[in-house]
């Protein structure tokens, strides 16, 4: 195939010659300089760091989707599903992936669950690593999460840091405003990565101390802005990534985004191709072909180096995707799953004044592109008998139902969903994926929450005599329906949340998954309480 070559590592454009045999690219012949009238190739785009989990489908989903934005390879932590199923979470993955020609890297699980103080569905302890990491579709230690075990000497956690080592693998991190000695302490303990910086001057420090950062852009956390300008001073330590994706968004772009923006700013383009592309190959020593002799035939072709257009996308040498339409096949999944607890009543939800120790309570603020939340102090609203919702102050119920045993849920209060009516639920809840639900009113979260059970898995909506409802059967995490068609109903629902329930967030169920996330600070709900994520403690509702 005639072609001009874009050859990142040389930094030039020449008209070329592409032979390809046997998966492989067997010969380039330069022709000469830059023929305009030719289309362009090069390498792919790797997502350096994503749960496929979060897009809500199946790895050979993902890929059918992902492909049309020329993605062609992902490092995948499978960590939503091991803390449901444990190992054999990720095996399922790893095999789902299989399916399909797209290039999965795998890690093994560092933090599951990712504390003692919520109820995950499985444990993954060092022993477990080690197995994963013999397991030559495992590239990598998943994020270590627990950096104050890091910090503290925790034997489990530096008992698979120190097989990672052992097996030269690299360590992924996730360390959110460590900052100082701290910081300089988890990363030689050999950490390699970060993708939860939150600033620039965060991010510049941490390169310091010789870790590479993943410029993250997902559909909660968002963190381009800040963090780009480190491209243009540390091109070759910086990737990018999405982290967690929902399917809406995925179907609107991936990687290819992050391209688009950081031209648009006057990026250059060989930097930009280095993150996009390179470095996360070259970090995580993928399988993935970069435009060499001998290398695996994966490319895409674009139109121009100005609008960066997806032609085309190959993996091994064939075609998976042209003119914004996915070749790969339309396949279904076995199914999976853990899921104990029964349906609820709405008196489980209802928090007496009598139970409170105060004339105030902590509340949750959510914000809107960002993990980390915030601890209010506010007074609460009542009837006299029971603590309310106030939907006039934005003040709502939030609730976690553990999923893999009866228990009470544990009830607390949110401020910024805007929700006026109603209530939204899901068991996409980070990382143990209990039911999380946030909403105005006892009866609904209720009726929200049950309709969960009822399928053991997915997201709801209820409010205004309607119920919505998008099933995930796999680990209640994941639909191996069509991608497309996944996206579509998700779409739908989120729509419904934003326009009748008049929730104000930019991604309403992105950021409930995230708001039992316990190592992200300030403070979050588990399944057995409200947790102080920076002193890593539980705390009362009520203040005295």
């Amino acid at each position: 195939m005639k072609v001009n070559l874009i050859n990142i590592f040389e930094k030039s454009v020449q008209e070329a010659e592409i032979t390809i045999q046997n998966k492989i690219i067997s010969k380039i012949h330069i022709i000469g300089k830059e023929n305009p009238t030719l289309p362009y190739i090069l390498p792919g785009f790797v997502d350096a760091h994503v749960h496929v989990e979060s897009s809500m489908l199946t790895p050979s989903q993902f890929a059918k989707l992902s492909v049309v934005h020329g993605t062609v390879a992902t490092v995948s932590d499978p960590h939503e599903i091991a803390n449901v199923m444990g190992v054999a979470g990720v095996e399922y993955m790893i095999e789902d992936g299989k399916r399909v020609p797209f290039k999965f890297c795998f890690g093994a699980p560092s933090c599951v669950p990712a504390t003692i103080f919520e109820t995950a569905g499985a444990v993954v302890d060092a022993d477990d690593v080690k197995k994963l990491l013999l397991n030559d579709d495992i590239g990598y230690l998943a994020e270590v999460m627990n950096f104050p075990g890091v910090l503290n000497g925790d034997p489990d956690m530096i008992a698979k840091i120190n097989w990672a080592k052992h097996f030269n693998k690299p360590i992924d991190g996730h360390a959110p405003g460590l900052r100082g000695e701290a910081a300089k302490k988890y990363a030689e303990a050999g950490i390699t990565t970060d993708h939860e910086c939150f600033t620039y001057d965060e991010a510049k420090e941490k390169i310091s101390y010789g870790v590479k950062i993943l410029i993250r852009e997902g559909s909660a956390a968002r963190n381009f802005d800040a963090l780009i300008p480190l491209l243009a001073e540390f091109p070759e330590r910086i990737m990018f990534c999405s982290d967690d994706k929902h399917p809406d968004n995925l179907v609107e772009g991936h990687i290819n985004v992050l391209v688009k923006r950081a031209l648009a700013l006057g990026h250059d383009i060989w930097n930009i191709l280095l993150a996009a592309c390179i470095n996360p190959v070259l970090h995580y020593n993928l399988p993935v072909g970069l435009l060499r002799i001998e290398d695996a035939a994966d490319f895409i072709v674009i139109d121009n180096m100005t609008d960066f257009t997806i032609l085309q996308t190959y993996l091994d040498g064939e075609l998976v995707a042209e003119n914004g339409k996915s070749l790969l096949p339309d396949l279904r999944s076995s199914h999976i799953n853990q899921f104990n607890c029964t349906a609820k009543e709405a008196a489980d939800f209802a928090v007496r004044i009598s139970s409170v120790k105060g004339d105030k309570i902590r509340v949750i603020e959510a914000l809107e592109g960002q993990l980390i939340t915030q601890s209010l102090i506010e007074n609460f609203k009542t009837d006299g008998e029971f603590i309310l919702s106030d939907t006039d102050l934005d003040i709502l119920k939030i609730a976690v139902v553990n999923r893999y045993q009866n228990t009470a849920p544990a009830v607390a209060f949110i401020k910024n969903f805007g929700i006026k009516e109603g209530a939204i639920a899901s068991t996409v809840a980070h990382d143990s994926h209990n039911i999380i639900v946030v909403g105005c009113d006892d009866h609904s979260i209720c009726e929200a929450v049950n309709l969960l059970v009822e399928a053991k898995g997915g997201v709801s909506a209820v409010g205004l005599g309607e119920n919505h409802m998008l099933a995930l059967p796999i680990a209640g995490l994941m639909s191996d329906v069509n991608g497309y068609e996944v996206a579509d109903s998700y779409t739908k629902l989120d729509q419904f949340v934003k326009t009748k329930l008049k929730s104000t967030l930019k991604s309403p169920y992105m950021t409930l998954s995230f708001m039992a996330l316990l190592v992200i600070p300030y403070i979050k709900l588990s399944d057995r309480g409200l947790f102080d994520g920076e002193k890593f403690e539980f705390v009362p509702l009520s203040i005295q």
